[in-house]
């Protein structure tokens, strides 16, 4: 049972709108989250992610590792995009391979290739938390990067604080509000005791002032 009514993400949805500021890009519409009687030493710590209604990002910084057909379908989407070869050069070497990596925000991978990138690439993605997701021709890759922008994910780590897009400012205020009611009920389902784990959530736009929606 949620805690906030529909009268509550209105106002808030509308606060956040009204006041900001016309950019040169579209603001992401961020969810702030604090957490109270967790441990992240003791407790387990949770993860998991959904896919909301509408898309929450506009954009997101994806590489494709792929066969042809998805090379192909990548460039047509103006997607950057390696083959198999063209890891090769890296030569395994971990430095250069993170400076790659981290332009990204994700990594895709063909299936017929993604076992064979710890051939070519060694363990350095694997570490820093950076292993492709695997794509297949199933599924279109439009399709699955419009899946990526409509998805968050929580993972509690080191902090009890995080911060997941929810929506863009292109949204409707009913779309807006529908993605934050699917994104909180979904964070109270993973967490322990709750609503009671929950001591603050915030709403804002990319650079817009933050407003308490809870808490």
């Amino acid at each position: 049972m949620s805690k906030i009514s529909i009268e509550e993400f209105s106002e808030a949805i509308n606060f956040i709108m009204e006041n900001r500021k016309k950019r040169n890009f579209t603001e992401t519409i961020e969810l702030q989250i604090g957490l109270k009687d967790y441990d992240p030493k003791k407790d387990k710590r949770f993860s998991g992610s959904i896919r909301l209604s509408n898309l929450c990002k506009t954009q997101v910084r994806i590489c494709v590792i792929g066969d042809v057909g998805h090379l192909e379908e990548a460039e047509a989407l103006g997607i950057d995009c390696m083959s198999l070869d063209a890891l090769k050069k890296f030569n395994k070497d971990k430095k250069v391979i993170k400076k790659w990596a981290k332009k990204y925000q994700l990594l895709l991978a063909t299936d017929v290739l993604s076992r064979k990138i710890p051939r070519v690439l060694g363990p350095t993605l694997t570490k820093i938390g950076m292993y492709p997701q695997v794509i297949t021709h199933n599924q279109p890759l439009k399709d699955k990067v419009d899946e990526i922008k409509s998805s968050v994910k929580f993972q509690l780590k080191k902090v009890l604080c995080m911060s997941v897009a929810v929506g863009n400012e292109a949204l409707t205020t009913k779309q807006i509000e529908e993605n934050l009611v699917s994104t909180i009920n979904f964070l109270v389902s993973l967490l322990k005791k709750g609503w009671n784990n929950i001591k603050s959530l915030n709403i804002k736009t990319t650079m817009g002032k933050p407003y308490k929606l809870f808490g």
